[in-house]
């Protein structure tokens, strides 16, 4: 069973989420970002016992917070992570920092 944080995502050309910023939750401890495929993250949620939150900057006390479950979800196009931020339903992980301006 592991327990995750996703703090941000990568984008292709077309604008479509490829990658995601996972973090590792220990005891007293969270791993630095590793960047995870779409195909990465979805197998990883999928196992039994794991789960993933939101990892969000809060920019007014300079910290990190965490923020909404994200679900795997099977839709029409195939399989995506949802979140629930705001308690409204989005089909992405758009609101999360964008690392393609960070990290390649």
């Amino acid at each position: 069973m592991g327990e995750y944080r996703i703090s941000g995502i990568w984008k292709n050309t077309n604008n479509v989420i490829t990658d995601y910023a996972f973090h590792t939750v220990g005891e007293t401890t969270i791993s630095r970002a590793i960047k995870k495929t779409k195909v990465e993250a979805i197998a990883l949620l999928e196992i039994r016992g794991n789960s993933a939150t939101t990892w969000m900057w809060d920019y007014s006390r300079a910290e990190w917070k965490i923020g909404e479950i994200v679900q795997v979800i099977n839709g029409s196009n195939g399989k995506y992570l949802r979140s629930n931020p705001d308690n409204k339903l989005t089909d992405n992980l758009e609101h999360l920092i964008d690392f393609d301006w960070i990290a390649p």
